[in-house]
């Protein structure tokens, strides 16, 4: 038996579904407001929750990521009465397991439950890979775990694999992990920079050449896709490959057998193939600059590589070690970071990703010399700018809206703090119950657990008015 959790505003809707599930043979509870759901994912082990998106307080589609880790790993199941394409889509990118809109009947929630416990219990008794071959990537994050566990997958067999992600998020060493703990890891692993490659020579480049092939081929050449015979073939920036080349090089990836330039006979190649992207390869194949076959064959499994930005507390751990290993070849003697180094670090926005915060440490480790201790003003200029900036945008927002540091005479006591903290927090919850009741005394009543007489008391206390019932 499963246990399931709804979480969902709508208390009719919740004890129809509650009611399903048991006739199917598992228990279900419910909650109707985001962060008792969240409370009691975290407390139990769940098999399914059942999410709406819109609650009184909160978005489930943000809690989503926070819910599938919490202890028992759910599947997560979207409900939603809003029509939102985009939703959908973020739903199923944050990892859903379905995206169902409201009402749904018995035979549409009934298939997605049974699916997403068959997946979730073949799951767990599935066997865990050995420990993974980073290739030197840091960070233990949600963000950066989940990435580590899709590499691990497609290290598992041979299908072609995209990587996605921004710039210098570190598509490279994604693609070289894959290809360490792969059964091709003894093998050669052959970069190709499509952004670097010249359209004239693209084919001879990736097919070779024979000699007088044309002019300044003076000598036989072997490609890289022969190079890469038994191992990876890394396609990086695969979205800058000439769509003169991409039809040719689609037979290679079909036939895995290519013709040199100048050549008659075909040659074979067992590679595996890798490609990685900073584009969104889907509008270029709308605007015709992809081939949209191309794309199909070299997506059987995609992996989206983190920015900077989302990868959490790793960006203290990815520093140092960097700083460790950038010192070194500058020699420099080992270095500490101040705390306000750290707190430098993680205000700016990292917009170049792992590639950007290499550049700005070598920068700090030659700026600070023989100092054992790298301060702020270590950072480079345009860093500490920025910083400056947002700085004093924020104290100007925080005068423009009241919002200040009190100073010690200003802060009432805590029992006044208190007092007003919690009519603050009775007045919000009022006007939701109202708004998610609509106004109807019974219904909320039923929602919130309280008496009549106590919420016309607090209901006159706010000065709000209930619908006329």
């Amino acid at each position: 038996m499963a246990r399931i959790l709804i979480i969902d505003d709508e208390v009719q809707l919740c004890k129809a579904l509650s009611l399903a599930i048991t006739r199917m043979g598992h228990s279900a509870d419910t909650a109707h407001f985001l962060s008792q759901g969240m409370e009691m994912a975290g407390r139990y082990d769940y098999d399914v929750v059942i999410l709406d998106i819109r609650l009184p307080d909160g978005n489930g589609l943000d809690a989503l990521p926070r819910i599938r880790e919490c202890p028992g790993r759910p599947e997560v199941i979207i409900l939603s009465g809003y029509t939102d394409p985009d939703g959908a889509e973020l739903a199923i990118r944050s990892g859903a397991w379905s995206y169902i809109p409201k009402p749904p009947t018995l035979s549409r929630i009934k298939l997605p439950v049974e699916r997403a416990l068959e997946y979730h219990r073949e799951k767990q008794t599935r066997p865990q890979p050995a420990c993974l071959d980073r290739q030197g990537i840091v960070g233990g994050s949600r963000a950066m775990t989940s990435c580590l566990e899709a590499v691990a997958r497609a290290a598992g067999n041979d299908a072609n694999v995209l990587i996605s992600g921004e710039t210098g998020t570190g598509k490279e060493l994604v693609a070289r992990a894959i290809h360490a703990n792969s059964r091709r890891a003894d093998s050669p692993f052959i970069v190709v920079d499509c952004a670097a490659l010249a359209e004239s020579l693209v084919e001879s480049t990736l097919f070779g050449h024979e000699k007088g092939a044309f002019t300044g081929a003076e000598r036989k050449s072997t490609g890289l896709i022969a190079q890469a015979d038994g191992g990876t073939l890394f396609l990086d920036e695969v979205g800058e490959m000439p769509i003169s080349v991409q039809k040719s090089f689609l037979r290679v990836l079909q036939e895995h057998r290519f013709r040199a330039v100048g050549g008659h006979a075909e040659t074979s190649s067992n590679f595996r193939l890798v490609a990685a992207t900073h584009r969104d390869l889907e509008s270029m194949v709308a605007a015709w600059k992809f081939r949209q076959d191309l794309l199909f064959r070299i997506r059987t499994i995609t992996i989206d590589v983190p920015p900077l930005r989302d990868r959490g507390d790793d960006l203290t751990e990815l520093s140092e070690h960097l700083i460790k290993a950038l010192s070194a070849p500058l020699g420099l003697p080992a270095k500490t970071c101040s705390p306000e180094f750290i707190q430098a670090l993680t205000d700016h926005t990292w917009p170049g990703n792992v590639r950007e915060l290499i550049n700005v440490l070598e920068s700090a480790l030659t700026r600070a010399g023989n100092s054992p201790i790298l301060h702020p003003a270590h950072l480079p200029v345009r860093i500490r700018v920025r910083l400056a900036r947002q700085e004093v945008s924020r104290d100007h927002n925080r005068a423009a809206t009241g919002h200040h540091q009190p100073e010690p005479d200003e802060l009432p006591s805590f029992r006044e703090y208190k007092a007003r903290a919690l009519d603050e927090l009775e007045l919000h919850y009022l006007t939701e119950l109202l708004r998610v009741s609509r106004g109807n005394v019974d219904k909320a009543c039923l929602i919130s657990g309280l008496s009549r007489a106590r919420i016309y008391a607090l209901l006159k206390k706010h000065s709000l008015r209930p619908k006329k019932q």
